[in-house]
Order: structure tokens, then sequence, then C-alpha cells
């Protein structure tokens, strides 16, 4: 989703190669060939890989310059920054953690054979224990679920100050941290996250969606998570 927005943001034609994670499209050893964790997305710009979404969007913005993503400003690029590197640093253990907990629960639990494969071509430790545990008869557990969805309202209240004298973010600029979290949102929200605790962020939210950026790099491929 961020990839695809900063894509449309940036008036770029690209082709999307769609792998179905609930189908395992990318347990595959030809996948992580091209990209070391499995993970999506990856982006393939003049025969050269660039994986991890953020990097990518970061990427993205450096070569295409317009309309420019990142603030000039350097107090609102630290901020931005910041965004970016906690919506990174904690994407396992926090955002992933309630998503698989409040909504993919059993949805994409590997069999025995799946797990082996996945073991075979994962060498991440952190995401080798994370699906070791979603595939255990144990599960996650509810202190896991807990200490992430804390981590979580700790986030949005951060995001609920900022937004009270600005409508993006890091401020006036429409930038990569809004595309950084909005997906985040979005997905969220299908998992029944409080949000109404955070009436700021959920404006934020919607007037993002009046974004074409939104409706193509979202809506299009995910209408409803």
């Amino acid at each position: 989703m961020r990839v695809r927005m900063t894509l449309e943001e940036k008036r770029l034609v690209w082709v999307s190669h769609h792998l179905s994670l609930q189908k395992k499209e990318n347990v595959t050893a030809e996948y992580f060939g091209i990209h070391p964790k499995g993970l999506v997305p990856t982006l393939v710009h003049d025969g050269v890989v660039h994986i991890e979404s953020n990097d990518i969007i970061e990427y993205l913005d450096k070569t295409f310059t317009e309309p420019p993503l990142t603030p000039a400003d350097p107090a609102a690029l630290i901020e931005m920054q910041h965004w970016l590197k906690i919506a990174t640093n904690h994407h396992v253990d926090t955002i992933k953690t309630y998503i698989y907990a409040k909504k993919m629960a059993g949805k994409l639990r590997k069999s025995v054979a799946e797990q082996a494969q996945y073991v075979a071509l994962q060498k991440d430790p952190e995401l080798l224990a994370f699906h070791r545990k979603v595939s255990s008869d144990e599960g996650l557990t509810d202190a896991d679920v807990a200490a992430a969805e804390g981590r979580l309202r700790g986030f949005f209240s951060r995001a609920e100050v900022n937004l009270a004298n600005c409508p993006w973010l890091v401020g006036d600029q429409f930038t990569l941290a809004d595309i950084a979290w909005v997906p985040v949102h979005f997905t969220l929200l299908g998992a029944q996250f409080p949000f109404n605790e955070f009436p700021r962020v959920s404006a934020w939210a919607v007037a993002i969606r009046e974004r074409q950026s939104f409706r193509e790099g979202v809506l299009r491929w995910c209408p409803q998570f």
C-alpha cells in the first residue's frame, strides 16, 4: 500500500505483480531469491531490486523528486524519519502481532509442510520466532497482544498531539510519514482497533482517503481489509 501510494503520488507508470499471502505464493525459493525475508513488497527499477516498503518509498522520493514527499525543514525531516523508523522497528512485535491476533488468527496458519518450507527459507530470527509462535498450539498470548496494543496507543496518542495544530503528521506538508502510517490505520481499522479514542487521527485518515493515491494505491487493490 505504501509503495503503490507513493507511485501514484508521483504519477509514475508501474506494473503490479500480485502475490497472494494466503496462498503462500511468497514462500518459494524463487521469491526468497529476490527478497531474502520473503516479504512484500519488492520493487524492481532499472534492473535493481529494492526491498522493505519504507526504504522503497524513500528511494522513490529521492529518484523522482516531484512532487516532493520529504520536508525541507530539518526538524520536520527528523520527525518524518522518526515515524518511518517506528513503523519499521515495530512492524512485527506491534502492528503484525495486533493484526494477526485480532483479524488473521487461523487464516494464515501454516501446515506442517508449509512451516517446514518456511523455516528452510527464512533466515531472519524475528520472523522465524513470530511465525513459530503463531503456528503453535498456544499462538500469540494475551500479554503479546496487550503489549502491542499499548504501543499502538502510544503511537497514535503522539499522532493525536501532532495533528492538533496541523493537517499532516509532521506539519503542513503531506509526506512519507503519512504514507507510511495510513496503511497501518487502514488495516488496524479492519482489526477493530479503537480509533474512536483518537478523533484527530480518524479525521486525518478520512482526509487521506480523498486522495487519488489512496483510491488507486489502496482501495483499488483492497477495498476493505
